[in-house]
C-alpha cells in the first residue's frame, strides 16, 4: 500500500506522520512531501521523534512535485492553519484524506512551552495515524487477504 502526506514545508508536521505510519507497519511505502518545502527539517520536530525513538535524521525535506506522476492508495494533507495553503494533489489517488494538526513551527513563547506544543502535537498525529492505520489500512489488509485466500 503506497501512502503520500502532504503539508506546506514536509518539514514537521508530515514527517512526523509518515515515520510514525512507517512504524507501524514495515510493509507500508510511505512517502512525505510540500508545496513549498523547506530548506531542513525543524530540529524541534527532530528532537521530539527522538524522544519515542523514531530518528528522522536521514529525512528531508521533498517538493510534491516529484511524486504528480505516481498513483497513490492514499494522499493525506496535514495542514490545518488557515494561514497556510494545504496542498491539492491532482495525481492518481484511490482515497484522499485530511487529517488536521496545528503547526508546531509557528508556535512562539519560550523554550519550554514550545516544545511542550511540539509533543502535544507529536502525539496527536501518532494517535490519528494509528486509529487510520487500524481502522483503515488493517481493514483493507485483511480485505485483501481473504480475496487472495479466495482465489
Amino acid at each position: 500500500m503506497k501512502i503520500l502526506i502532504l503539508c506546506t514545508g514536509n518539514s514537521c508536521r508530515s514527517q512526523m506522520a509518515q515515520a510514525f505510519l512507517a512504524s507501524f507497519d514495515s510493509s507500508l511505502e510511505v512517502f512525505s512531501a510540500g508545496t513549498i518545502p523547506a530548506e531542513k527539517l525543524n530540529p524541534r520536530a527532530v528532537a521530539v521523534m527522538k524522544e519515542v525513538n523514531l530518528n528522522l535524521s536521514g529525512y528531508y525535506p521533498k517538493g510534491v512535485k516529484q511524486y504528480l506522476n505516481e498513483s497513490w492508495d492514499y494522499v493525506i494533507t496535514v495542514c490545518d492553519n488557515a494561514k497556510e495553503n494545504c496542498p491539492i494533489f491532482s495525481g492518481d489517488v484511490k482515497h484522499r484524506l485530511h487529517f488536521g494538526f496545528d503547526d508546531p513551527a509557528n508556535v512562539t513563547g519560550n523554550e519550554e512551552y514550545v516544545m511542550h506544543e511540539f509533543r502535544r502535537i507529536r502525539n496527536e498525529i501518532k494517535s490519528k495515524f494509528f486509529s487510520f492505520y487500524v481502522e483503515e489500512i488493517k481493514k483493507q489488509q485483511n480485505l485483501q487477504q481473504c480475496q487472495d485466500e479466495d482465489k
